[in-house]
């Protein structure tokens, strides 16, 4: 629904090599709908940054028309040389 904020569940599902962050496939984060600000204590920065435009376009009710599933997108972290595949999910 447009205008309310889904809560976000973000968890890792594929990975080559060594995270500088640390992060291994089943690591998982959730951005709470219920707030005005959000956090995702231990995310690697440069991953947040990098998924922010599919996370509050989900939160927010977006679908994706190439994605089966319409509450959840795969998005690379921006590290090529070690990237990680993250799972964006709205989970209510």
């Amino acid at each position: 629904m447009a205008g309310r904020a889904h809560t976000i569940e973000l968890r890792v599902v594929g990975a080559t090599g060594d995270c500088a962050a640390g992060h291994r496939v089943g690591d998982r984060f959730l951005v709470r709908g219920d707030c005005e600000r959000f956090s995702c204590d231990g995310i690697c920065i440069h991953a947040l940054y990098s998924l922010m435009p599919k996370l509050i376009a989900l939160r927010y009710g977006a679908r994706f028309p190439w994605a089966a599933d319409g509450d959840e997108i795969r998005h690379a972290c921006p590290d090529a040389t070690n990237p990680h595949v993250f799972a964006l999910r709205r989970v209510d």
